[in-house]
């Protein structure tokens, strides 16, 4: 007798369970089977409602080029360094100007000055001074890319540097509400069918978050001297996404 009393007990607790499963697969609607797992739907509505992710894309055409060039030179003391660059750099400064380039579409990026040295028999030798200045400049005719890229290397010569370029568009608020606007209509549509699916009425929104990402499209190079009699180069702005993404909370009706 003493080893049946825990066979008995064991077997009406399992019976007990399987009756409680059995409500829950009567009812095969995602509300009965919330109903079988929390008790009610009230406990669901406690938890905080329905929570949704919404994503919007929208993609334009780049407007704007923003490209790094300046001068690189070696000379032997630094104050050679420091006039031969500054003569160069205002040369090239001069000869983007000339392509109707605004002064607020340029900015200096870098300045630097630095020895060099060679290494000859395990010896170190100053070779010279180098000074780098680099400007970031804007260009707004993406039509006349490649003729301003050619014109700065050949205003410069064999010392110009160019870093590298990128597009972007330079007014994307549209862009930007537009993909807000479809990220909305993401994250709603799902909620209303989570709703309708478990049979309760979509609330109001209780919380919004939102992240914005830009999604540019650089075309980068490795920082290089261009020969002054190098072809036209030719800049293809290709597109730039805008990706909008949000949380919603809404209540339960």
């Amino acid at each position: 007798m003493r080893r049946t009393l825990p066979i008995v007990l064991l077997a009406i607790a399992l019976t007990a369970a399987g009756c409680a499963a059995d409500d829950g697969a009567s009812d095969p609607t995602l509300a009965g089977l919330v109903g079988a797992r929390t008790g009610t739907l009230a406990d669901v509505n406690s938890g905080g409602g329905i929570t949704v992710s919404g994503l919007g894309k929208v993609t334009g055409t780049p407007d704007t080029l923003t490209l790094s060039v300046g001068v690189s030179v070696l000379r032997d003391t630094v104050s050679d360094a420091v006039d031969d660059a500054a003569g160069k750099a205002d040369a090239l400064l001069t000869r983007l100007r000339e392509f109707g380039i605004a002064d607020e579409d340029f900015q200096t990026s870098n300045f630097s000055i630095y020895p060099e040295y060679d290494w000859r028999n395990d010896q170190r030798r100053l070779t010279g001074y180098r000074v780098t200045n680099q400007l970031t400049v804007k260009i707004r005719d993406l039509d006349r890319a490649g003729e301003i890229v050619e014109a700065a290397a050949t205003e410069a010569g064999d010392e110009v540097v160019v870093n590298g370029v990128s597009f972007s568009i330079e007014d994307n608020e549209a862009m930007i509400e537009a993909a807000r606007e479809a990220a909305w209509t993401d994250a709603f549509d799902k909620a209303s069918q989570l709703a309708g699916l478990a049979g309760v009425t979509l609330g109001a929104p209780t919380s919004i978050t939102e992240t914005f990402a830009p999604s540019p499209s650089p075309l980068v190079y490795a920082e290089r001297a261009y020969a002054a009699d190098a072809a036209t180069t030719p800049f293809e702005p290709g597109s730039e996404q805008v990706t909008v993404s949000v949380t919603v909370v809404f209540a339960i009706g």
